[in-house]
């Protein structure tokens, strides 16, 4: 069973090491499935499946918050890889790639979830 609390702290946190750290991305989300790991305190498991949520649900979040700042951009101009077109072109383009960050970070997050569940020995 997910633990919200803890899905939603590493929710907050995958967008963090997403947006200000991308370039250590990989050993950041290592970081914060550990944390999430341990503040769940159900276990190995527990522990695994509330990571692997997290990093699910922030992958999601970033990977559609890009394809909107690419698409729209900031500028005034629309050129045509612009509005709705642009949006529609770059979310079917890049779904697999997205399939695939979700796969690999629900993976990552969750091998050291797993781990940081290991580590509280206690169940709730």
């Amino acid at each position: 069973m997910a633990k919200m609390s803890s899905v939603l702290i590493g929710f907050l946190l995958t967008l963090a090491v997403y947006l200000f750290f991308g370039r250590y991305e990989f050993w950041g989300l290592l970081i914060v499935g550990f944390i999430v790991g341990y503040i769940t305190h159900e276990g190995i498991f527990g522990g695994m499946w509330n990571a692997a949520l997290a990093g699910a649900f922030g992958t999601i979040v970033v990977s559609i918050l890009f394809i909107l700042l690419v698409t729209v951009g900031g500028t005034a101009l629309m050129g045509p890889l612009g509005g709705l077109t642009g949006f529609t072109v770059s979310g079917v383009s890049s779904l697999f790639a997205i399939i695939y960050n979700i796969i690999k970070y629900m993976i990552t997050m969750g091998i050291t979830g797993a781990l940081g569940g290991a580590l509280t020995k206690q169940k709730n």
